[in-house]
């Protein structure tokens, strides 16, 4: 069959175009792929090419689909499969594949989700990669990517137990957590994350420079609403502080910062993170810099008799998948808040190209439509010349502003595209 796909033939050499995908085998899952998220995982991987480890060597030759962050319907199950999956069906992948480096969107011809139609290879059902998703939206799974990656960062942390050689998982409960870098897309999510898991903090600060950045935060993820939720949220701009460090620790009464999330790969944010860290604090490292030599100056005293600790993480596993989709489904969470931008599968290699010169949070690419990227906060603008786009304002609004099933739903049917 015919389909249309963005595919990588090396180092920012993406090309839209139209491919034959074979017949799947019978221990193969043909699916209908409708929207992915672009990640910046996937504009450091089309920065490298092959040079990624996870690019096979010969993509001049085999090209590879790029996009890991999709959802869709599926529409073939290969007879081995036929108990487990269904025609018709919505489902949900897991991206990192267990106990292997190849991944959907960085080393497979004809899997990934930058394409209209992909096919899932027998390894990863095996290893229990597709799984099912009974949710009415699809933007929402499309950013349980990224929400499940915001999970595995929350889970990689860990502290001690007094009078034992003991370790335990996750923040600490009824504690403070800083969110450095927090107002883009991913601290967002963190954000939503932390008002919702078991094991809630007592206060959530999140640093930002950017004035717009603030008020576009408290507008999705108010201080009312986290007090709702149990939470003491605070938004600082640490541009207009004059000794940061200082007025981070008097905001927690001198105490320090317990669980402290990186979320800008910045060595001057990761040296504060470190200075504001409480006993038995610990600081991840969530945000991957392009660097390979990225480096910054740690308080090795501090690490010895205050027991501080630091790490990095990326991505996440199963569990943390399941539980995103969980929270997502109860809407006790809302991805929503990363999205800022819409387009079609005739934006995707351009926006990856130039993503960190966009602003803005997740780009949302529907695959089966052809449409500009364009803002959420500029559909009001568009409408002047298309109705579309009055329609898609009007649905946002009834949200804050943020993207949903209402928007989603008006933008397939004005493409004919079948659910």
């Amino acid at each position: 069959m015919k389909v249309e796909g963005v595919r990588m033939y090396g180092a920012k050499d993406l090309r839209l175009e139209e491919f034959e995908m074979p017949e799947i085998k019978d221990d193969e899952v043909l699916l209908k792929v409708m929207s992915d998220s672009i990640c910046m995982s996937t504009w450091k991987e089309v920065k490298l090419g092959s040079g990624h480890i996870r690019v096979p060597d010969n993509i001049a030759e085999e090209p590879v689909l790029v996009g890991h962050e999709l959802l869709g319907t599926i529409c073939k199950v290969g007879k081995k499969w036929a108990d487990e999956y269904k025609e018709g069906e919505r489902f949900v992948v897991l991206p990192g594949i267990p106990d292997q480096m190849g991944a959907p969107g960085y080393s497979y011809p004809y899997f990934g989700g930058a394409v209209t139609y992909c096919i899932v290879p027998n390894d990863v059902i095996e290893k229990g990669c597709l799984l099912h998703y009974n949710g009415d939206a699809f933007f929402e799974v499309s950013v349980s990517e990224p929400m499940y990656c915001i999970i595995g960062g929350y889970n990689a942390n860990y502290h001690t137990k007094s009078e034992t050689h003991e370790h335990f998982i996750g923040a600490k409960e009824g504690e403070n957590v800083l969110i450095l870098g927090g107002c883009g897309p991913m601290g967002l999510g963190a954000v939503s994350y932390a008002l919702a898991m078991k094991n809630k903090p007592k206060k959530v600060v999140v640093t930002e420079i950017n004035d717009d950045r603030l008020a576009r935060a408290r507008k999705v993820i108010s201080e009312e609403y986290a007090k709702e939720k149990g939470v003491e949220l605070h938004y600082v701009n640490t541009a207009k502080m004059d000794d940061e460090v200082e007025e981070l620790l008097k905001i927690t009464d001198g105490v320090g910062y317990h669980d402290v999330f990186v979320y800008a790969p910045i060595r001057q944010i990761a040296e504060v993170g470190d200075k504001v860290m409480a006993f038995d604090g610990c600081m991840n490292l969530f945000a991957g810099p392009a660097d390979s030599v990225f480096s910054a100056e740690m308080n090795l005293y501090n690490a010895h008799y205050k027991n501080t600790k630091i790490l990095g993480s990326s991505g996440g596993i199963k569990t943390d998948l399941l539980e995103a989709l969980d929270l997502i489904f109860k809407k006790e969470v809302n991805p929503a808040v990363m999205i800022t931008h819409i387009g079609g599968l005739d934006a995707y290699a351009d926006t990856t190209l130039h993503l960190p010169e966009i602003p803005g949070g997740k780009k949302l690419i529907y695959t089966q439509i052809h449409m500009p990227l364009t803002a959420i906060e500029d559909f009001r603008k568009m409408g002047e010349e298309n109705e579309l786009f009055t329609q898609l304002a009007d649905a946002c609004d009834k949200y804050q502003g943020l993207w949903n099933k209402e928007a989603e739903d008006i933008l397939l049917k004005y493409y004919n595209v079948e659910v």
